[in-house]
C-alpha cells in the first residue's frame, strides 16, 4: 500500500530470556492518529524503540516509508530519522541547555543552517507547541511538567517530520494539562497532515482524539479498530480497561 508509512511484519522480541513479542503484525496509514495500548509488560515502549532503530528485534521486519529500518545503512537511517520526530515519555530534555537550544538541537545536528537561523526556527516550533516566547531562554527545570512536554513536542517537530512517535505523552500531567495536550496533538495532526503513532494508557486520550487503536496482548496484536469496535472483543483485560473509565465517571460506582 502506497499510503502505508509504518509496517511491522512478524516481529519477535526476546529480552532477558523473556519472550516479549511473538509475531507482531501491524500497519499505520498516512494521516492516521493511532494509539498502541496493552497491559503492563506487553512491550509497547519496546516496540516503539524497535521502530525508531534503538533496539533490534530478534526477527521480523519493520519498515518506515517503505525502507527497512534494520536493513538500512547508517546514511539511510539518518535520512529516515529526519522524516520522523519522537517525544519520549520523560521528555528527555537536556537539563544543561535552555529551551531554545533544546528544540534547536535536531537542526544543529541534521542541517547546515547557521545556529542563529536554527534558534529562530526553534522559536517558531515553540509557538507551534503553544508556548509563550519567554520560555525560550529558560532551563527545563524552570518549567512545569506540562510545559516541558510541550518543549519536547516542539523539538520533535523541529525537522518538519511527516510522522510523530509519542511515548505516554500525557503521563504525569494533571487532567487539565493532559486534555489540553491532547487537543494540541489533534490540532497539529489535522493542520499539518501529520501521521501520529502514540503509546498510551490514557483512556480519555483514546476517546477524544484517536482514529484507531491497536491492542497488544500475549505478544501479538489482539485487535485493531475504533474504541467502539474494540469494546466488542471478548478479552478480560480489555473489558476491565474500558470499564475503568465508566467507574471514574461514576464516583459512587453507580
Amino acid at each position: 500500500m502506497t499510503d502505508t508509512v509504518l509496517e511491522i511484519r512478524d516481529v519477535h522480541t526476546v529480552l532477558g530470556g523473556n519472550s516479549i513479542h511473538r509475531g507482531i503484525d501491524l500497519a499505520v496509514r498516512r494521516g492516521e492518529v493511532v494509539a498502541l495500548i496493552g497491559g503492563s509488560g506487553t512491550g509497547k515502549s519496546v516496540l516503539l524503540r524497535e521502530i525508531i532503530g534503538l533496539l533490534k528485534p530478534r526477527s521480523g521486519r519493520i519498515e518506515l516509508f517503505g525502507q527497512s529500518v534494520w536493513d538500512a545503512t547508517p546514511a539511510q537511517l539518518n535520512l529516515l530519522r529526519r522524516r520522523f520526530g519522537v517525544l519520549f515519555q520523560d521528555g528527555a530534555l537536556f537539563s544543561s541547555l535552555n529551551v531554545e537550544d533544546n528544540v534547536a538541537t535536531p537542526l544543529f545536528e541534521h542541517t547546515t543552517l547557521p545556529h542563529g537561523t536554527c534558534r529562530q526556527l526553534a522559536r517558531l516550533k515553540l509557538g507551534l507547541a503553544n508556548l509563550p516566547a519567554d520560555v525560550a531562554k529558560k532551563k527545563p527545570s524552570e518549567l512545569s511538567g506540562g510545559m516541558r512536554k510541550r518543549v519536547a513536542l516542539a523539538r520533535a517537530l523541529a525537522l518538519d517530520p511527516e510522522l510523530l512517535f509519542l511515548d505516554e505523552p500525557t503521563s504525569g500531567l494533571d487532567p487539565i494539562s493532559a486534555r489540553a495536550f491532547d487537543r494540541l496533538i489533534r490540532l497539529l495532526a489535522d493542520s499539518l497532515g501529520l501521521t501520529i503513532f502514540l503509546v498510551t494508557h490514557d483512556l480519555d486520550t483514546l476517546f477524544s482524539i484517536i482514529d484507531r487503536v491497536i491492542v497488544l496482548s500475549n505478544g501479538r496484536v489482539l485487535g485493531s479498530g475504533t474504541v467502539a469496535e474494540l469494546k466488542q472483543l471478548d478479552d478480560p483485560w480489555l473489558s476491565a480497561y474500558f470499564a475503568a473509565r465508566t467507574e471514574e465517571a461514576s464516583p459512587h460506582g453507580n
